[in-house]
């Protein structure tokens, strides 16, 4: 699901100034070509459809790329890919359990000790909201939905189900309910519990608040979003911290006006950074401590509603993909957050509509899959893309 449909449930209220008042973006230096190797995904078993590509993940040796099929007449079914190396790819059998199942698109992934779970969503119902589900990977190698009722992800209360998270403590997806943050938790990446209306996770006297991503951390967990205060026309960046996924604390993320949001989060070489769209562009906040700082930032060109649709650690760099209206951009940061440079797409993806970037690393090697609404592709690069 992505940032900007999770900020239009908030009711268009926290629409960033990404359009009229911004900073031109600051000139940089000539982008960063990468010699992206294109991959080839096999079609998966049963009738054929066009590929949509949504996630991409890698753990213990193993990577995954998740999504979906499209038939003729638009109907889609759930699909995932696996490699042992990143170039050469098979198939996952895949089995759903209901009747949104058999028609889910599989947009968020993560792995734990090289097994799979993912996030799977189809509009449907009489007001065409989300039917969402969890998979996960049986000791065979199949990927299967797991049985769930209804009202634990849609329903009355339902808002959002962002993105899916695993480590050490378990596996952990972040979005958010009625009353603001929210996270589901489970032991397995099958069976998962709602934490909702939870003291400094949900909405409270400071505003409405709405969880986007989550990152594993020795310690437990981080999960970043933002809150819209009372009367506030404009969301401020927030991040939470839990030990154990029920209790929660809040930090304010700082931004010198105020508005701000935090939509990505990952730890690469023992640091924890966020990353998200304020006034001028983007920024990256870097967790000392227990306080966060704000660490650097690059500027956006394009004219729309600023998104940070990816960031995943790449070997000691790390990589991001944005969305300004423009189209998507790839930036990478060689320390931590400080400082960025542009890097150069395999092939252009506008921003907008049915288009998705997605990205995932390990060892050597970076994975980039796209869909610019028309065709999906894959690429991989080796790593460091930055010689030092």
């Amino acid at each position: 699901m992505r940032t900007r449909r999770l900020v239009a449930v908030l009711g268009l209220l926290a629409v960033l100034p990404a359009g009229c008042g911004r900073a031109p973006a600051e000139p940089v230096d000539e982008p960063l070509r990468p010699r992206w190797q294109p991959l080839t995904l096999p079609a998966p078993p049963g009738a054929p459809g066009r590929p949509l590509l949504r996630d991409a993940v890698a753990c213990a040796g193993t990577w995954y790329v998740v999504g979906g099929l499209a038939d003729a007449a638009g109907e889609t079914r759930p699909a995932a890919w696996r490699s042992a190396d990143g170039v050469s790819w098979t198939a996952l059998p895949v089995s759903p359990s209901s009747h949104y199942g058999r028609q889910h698109v599989l947009y968020a992934a993560a792995c734990r000790d090289g097994r799979l779970a993912a996030l799977g969503a189809k509009n449907g119902g009489a007001h065409g909201n989300p039917r969402t589900g969890t998979w996960s990977q049986s000791p065979d190698g199949r990927l299967r939905e797991a049985p769930a009722p209804f009202e634990l992800y849609a329903g009355p209360r339902a808002v959002s189900v962002a993105r899916l998270a695993a480590g050490p403590a378990g596996w952990l997806i972040a979005g958010a309910r009625v009353d603001g943050a929210a996270v589901w938790t489970s032991p397995d990446g099958e069976r998962f519990t709602i934490r909702e209306g939870v003291a400094e996770l949900a909405g409270d006297g400071r505003g409405r608040t709405v969880a986007y991503d989550a990152v594993a951390v020795p310690s437990g967990w981080w999960v970043v979003g933002a809150v819209l205060p009372p009367g506030a026309t404009a969301l401020a960046p927030l991040a939470w911290s839990s030990t154990d996924g029920r209790a929660w604390r809040r930090v304010g993320l700082p931004v010198p006006d105020g508005r701000g949001q935090a939509q990505r989060v990952a730890s690469v070489d023992g640091a924890v950074v966020a990353l998200g769209p304020v006034r001028d562009g983007f920024a990256a906040w870097r967790l000392a401590g227990d306080e966060w700082r704000r660490a650097g930032g690059f500027g956006a060109a394009g004219p729309g509603v600023s998104s940070v649709d990816a960031l995943v650690p790449a070997g000691r760099e790390l990589v991001a993909v944005t969305g300004d209206g423009g189209g998507h951009g790839l930036w990478l940061s060689a320390d931590a957050g400080d400082s960025w440079r542009l890097m150069a797409m395999p092939a252009p993806v506008p921003d907008g509509g049915n288009a998705a970037v997605a990205l995932a690393s390990q060892g050597d090697r970076l994975v980039l899959v796209s869909d610019d609404g028309e065709a999906s592709r894959a690429w991989s690069v080796g790593l460091p893309i930055i010689d030092r």
